[in-house]
């Protein structure tokens, strides 16, 4: 059939079409006539309409071609070189091999290394000394709730943007870039030490430097000492971002002495620890702040080889109904293309486009470079790792070598710490060093088990309490010693539920104790590889108690709705206000009117406790059950 816009010519036969100005991707290819150069040639990414006006072709002849691939795009989607050369091929043009050295002329791209050496899969320490450059350094914000983090992340951009950055920040990406005296840094926008840490759990270790926010008025508080642990723990130099000294109450001086007492020092006590006061609210000290950042960052000599191809880490991904999975970033040595082949965890892709903190698309993202990647088939989590391959064979291949590797993992519980494989572990050499996540309900007590469990260092293995706190057992917990290959330790303290599912999740060993020699036994009996066999409760089920009824003089049914799991005959908690009152076993369980011996989650039942029959409204019964698991390690 013939078209009527490119003169009468068969779907296949040559064309004789008019000369026409192209969009911007196509000028950089500087596209000719077919007739005097034989082949087109492709980008590595170029929009359906950008394509339309290459081939002089009206852009529904191109869609048409694509829905016959069975790829549904619009006029303005990106398509990768493959599809765009099979779509060129089906309306009969020759494409032209891509260059694997040098590109064609006119194009602003940099003259790439031969696939082989390109897609290589490198390690960073070792790149060539020679094609080591400098990268910006990747700072975290942590602290306390309230004492200012995001306060003085905005105050850090709006001084950007006065200092006549163009643009600003437009999107939210989870990093933002910072330029000072030329040099950029590079700012993560973590929640704080949570999400930090939720990474490192994952094995990602991206940030170089750890400013922890504390208020000149409120001192030194809990998270603030967990901020000093997760970032001690990851082994990331602090500098403390003295905030709100503007306010008429602020003691700078008894904060300073909060720091040293829990062994923060800084430089003006002789210490290494940089402090900085600052206003977030005034704008007083910000530019202090970049300048001794960045002489931090000088003493680590931050390199990175720009040459290679990328590795980085994911901060952040969600599904765009619009665009699809959309993840950021953070590139961390390499560069980065639009029409790259990337492996992210259990999912892989081509770089459809790319774009920067400010909304901008953009070609490439070099070293310390955060970048929104669109190209991706699934989601993939914060904290995976992003590289680079050669084809879709390669990346096929990594992702399916990374799902056994998870699978194997779950199978044998490997990969972190535990009590039973701890003597196993010393005698193999893997391991010199117990780490710990220690967790009271009273401040009072951790002293006394911090000095007990140190007293049980040997030479073998030396016990190091990386962080401990008052309170329940939390997330944060779990993640930490997760990210730590520790252990959690509580003493007369709860696991909360979620914790609970964190560390079921994470192979985290979480172990609770009411006698502290019982607990300094447990250890010194792991470093022995002497380890009694072990009765753990498994929580069935939880239900609250919605209504209670009396049945004569001394008996109580409890009206309740299972919330969680399933309850079933067996042990049985009495949760009261987050504390144990009673702890005792389910003697009747009715639903309705006929006995059972399980009710599930979200319906209703009467229960019966054996002995224990002060029951309120509002109380939750715990189910649990006990199983014996053997403890002796074997060298």
């Amino acid at each position: 059939m013939a078209r009527s816009r490119s003169g009468t010519r068969g779907r296949r036969g040559p064309r004789k079409p008019q000369r026409r100005e192209t969009g911007a991707a196509v000028a950089a290819v500087q596209v000719a006539d077919p007739r005097e150069r034989g082949a087109i040639e492709l980008p590595s990414t170029i929009s359906v309409k950008e394509l339309a006006d290459l081939l002089d072709v009206n852009p529904a002849d191109v869609i048409r071609e694509l829905i016959k691939s069975g790829i549904f795009a619009t006029i303005n989607q990106l398509i990768d070189r493959d599809t765009a050369s099979l779509v060129a091929s089906e309306l009969g043009y020759e494409v032209a091999e891509p260059a694997t050295t040098g590109v064609a002329q006119g194009t602003e791209r940099e003259v790439e290394q031969p696939a082989s050496e390109a897609t290589k899969e490198v390690l960073f320490d070792e790149d060539q000394a020679s094609d080591l450059l400098p990268r910006a350094p990747i700072v975290t914000v942590m602290g306390h709730v309230d004492h200012g983090k995001t306060s003085l992340l905005d105050a850090i951009r709006t001084t950007e943007v006065a200092a006549g950055e163009r643009g600003g920040i437009t999107q939210h990406i989870g990093a933002s870039e910072v330029v000072k005296d030329g040099r950029r840094l590079v700012f993560l926008d973590t929640p704080g030490h949570e999400a930090f840490t939720a990474m490192r759990a994952r094995g990602a270790k991206v940030t170089d430097i750890a400013v922890v926010v504390v208020a000149a008025d409120d001192g030194v508080m809990p998270q603030t000492l967990e901020a000093i642990d997760h970032a001690r723990a990851a082994k990331v130099p602090i500098v403390i971002a003295l905030n709100k000294i503007d306010k008429p109450d602020a003691n700078p001086d008894r904060v300073k002495n909060e720091l040293a007492e829990a062994d923060v020092v800084i430089e003006e006590y002789g210490g290494d620890v940089p402090l900085v006061p600052v206003s977030a609210k005034t704008g007083t000290g910000l530019d202090d702040l970049l300048e001794v950042t960045l002489l931090v960052a000088d003493l680590q000599d931050l390199k990175a080889n720009p040459k290679r191809s990328a590795v980085g880490t994911i901060v952040e991904a969600q599904l765009d109904k619009g665009r699809g999975p959309v993840a950021t970033a953070l590139v961390q040595t390499g560069t980065l293309r639009v029409g790259d082949i990337i492996v992210v965890g259990s999912t892989f892709g081509r770089v459809r486009a790319l774009e920067n903190d400010k909304g901008k698309r953009i070609t490439k993202a070099g070293p310390s470079t955060a970048a929104v990647v669109l190209g991706l088939a699934d989601v993939p989590e914060a904290g995976d790792i992003l590289r680079v391959v050669h084809d879709d064979k390669e990346a096929r291949a990594m992702v399916e070598q990374h799902k056994s590797a998870q699978s194997a993992r779950a199978g044998d519980g490997s990969g972190r710490a535990t009590l039973e494989d701890l003597y196993r572990q010393i005698q193999a050499g893997q391991t010199k060093e117990l780490r710990i996540i220690l967790k009271a309900d009273v401040s009072g007590s951790l002293g006394a088990i911090s000095h007990a469990l140190s007293q049980l260092s040997t030479d073998e293995v030396r016990i190091n309490v990386i962080h401990e706190g008052a309170g329940d057992i939390t997330d944060n917990d779990v993640l930490l010693a997760a990210a730590s290959d520790a252990i959690v330790v509580g003493f007369n303290t709860k696991l909360v539920d979620t914790a609970r599912r964190t560390a079921e999740a994470e192979g985290v060993d979480v172990r609770s104790y009411d006698i502290i020699y019982k607990l300094t036994d447990d250890i010194d009996a792991a470093l022995k590889g002497l380890l009694e066999p072990e009765i753990v409760e498994v929580v069935e089920g939880r239900a609250e108690v919605r209504q209670i009824f009396r049945v004569g003089k001394n008996t109580v049914i409890a009206g309740c709705f299972v919330t969680e799991g399933r309850i079933t005959r067996a042990g049985a908690r009495v949760w009261r206000g987050g504390k144990v009152i009673a702890t005792d076993r389910i003697e009747s369980l009715r639903r309705f009117r006929d006995d059972v011996r399980e009710v599930a989650a979200n319906l209703e039942c009467g229960i019966g406790l054996a002995n224990f029959n002060d029951l309120a409204e509002g109380d939750i019964i715990e189910s649990f059950t006990s199983q014996t698991i053997s403890r002796v390690a074997t060298a």
